[in-house]
């Protein structure tokens, strides 16, 4: 399985972070509107991605901790061709957990991906993704989430423990734990 490291906070002040994500990126930033459907399942989290423009539908799993700061995640994707058909696939055969639609800007700083998320329902928030090769070290990939984080200028006040589909539903999320 892949694993990254990451990191979610609110963005208080988006304009500015796009700003300060623009000057620690390599290149223009891509600019997504996607839409996540979960589905409930016995162990971590199981995701069917979509996009607007066009680009292929993905099925993400993933598994990680519930908790502030940076946390290793452990994830598989698979592409889709046929959405739709998988969607109702996974809401026969699972509960659909909720839906989560969002506007992302992902910014490329090395082997950091910086997430600017416009989610509906929830407002504006910032996530960070270190992407580890199978040889890295987690803790140096926390260490490098707290420094783009320090650049970006987010206070540890404004991190955020959980996924967005979790609150969205946070009546679902108390049933989980």
């Amino acid at each position: 399985m892949a694993r990254n490291i990451e990191i979610k906070a609110r963005a208080q002040q988006f304009e500015q972070l796009r700003e300060r994500a623009a000057e620690l990126a390599s290149e223009a930033p891509l600019i997504f509107r996607q839409q996540d459907f979960f589905y409930d399942v016995p162990r971590g989290r199981l995701k069917l991605r979509q996009f607007d423009d066009g680009t292929p539908a993905e099925l993400i799993f993933y598994q990680r901790d519930d908790r502030d700061g940076p946390k290793a995640s452990y994830y598989t994707r698979s592409p889709v061709t046929n959405p739709e058909a998988m969607h109702s696939l996974l809401a026969t055969a699972l509960t659909t957990r909720g839906i989560v639609t969002k506007e992302r800007h992902v910014y490329l700083a090395g082997r950091t991906r910086i997430h600017l998320d416009r989610v509906d329902g929830l407002g504006d928030f910032v996530e960070l993704e270190v992407v580890l090769a199978p040889d890295d070290d987690e803790e140096g990939g926390e260490a490098e989430a707290h420094e783009v984080f320090a650049k970006l200028g987010v206070a540890k006040s404004d991190l955020v423990a959980v996924a967005y589909v979790d609150l969205l539903n946070p009546a679902k999320a108390d049933e989980a734990a």
